[in-house]
């Protein structure tokens, strides 16, 4: 049985520029993993995999002077997460197209807006010693966080 719970985060005016930026980043990289499979299957190529877009989006874009403020997000599992919901996003709708997904049918991906409010990041459990800097300050709850150490556990923010 899965849970979900929900929380409020009071952020200082720091954290909330580094949440933009995550965001941001974030958004970038699944709008240009969507750009790159659709130009692949509009050209007739097979399927791009999920390591050679982590290899074309991140880390070559990092090291190319105009994407170089992707390495500006204090943890790249962020920018793997996206990738990681694109999959999903294709997995769920070549599964609705084949019958396999019970319930309606699922829309492909769609590009994700800088305009729209609902932004979301997010952390596996174990990348939290990555997100935290060792002098930052921690993120203001609205209550205490539950959380057991178990596989699969990710964090999400919006």
């Amino acid at each position: 049985m899965q849970l979900r719970y929900k929380y409020r985060v009071y952020p200082t005016p720091d954290q909330q520029k580094a949440l933009a930026r995550a965001f941001g980043c974030a958004r970038v990289v699944f709008n240009d993993g969507l750009r790159v499979r659709q130009e692949a299957r509009e050209a007739g190529l097979p399927y791009v995999c999920d390591g050679e877009l982590s290899k074309r989006l991140i880390t070559e874009a990092k090291r190319c002077p105009e994407r170089a403020w992707l390495g500006e997000v204090s943890a790249a599992v962020v920018l793997q997460q996206a990738l990681a919901d694109l999959n999903v996003a294709y997995r769920n709708f070549f599964a609705s197209i084949t019958g396999k997904r019970k319930g309606r049918r699922v829309a492909p991906p769609r590009f994700r807006s800088r305009k729209d409010n609902r932004q979301a990041i997010r952390f596996t459990s174990n990348a939290r010693r990555a997100i935290q800097n060792p002098g930052a300050a921690v993120l203001k709850i609205s209550r205490a966080v539950t959380v057991r150490n178990t596989s699969g556990k990710s964090v999400m923010i919006r």
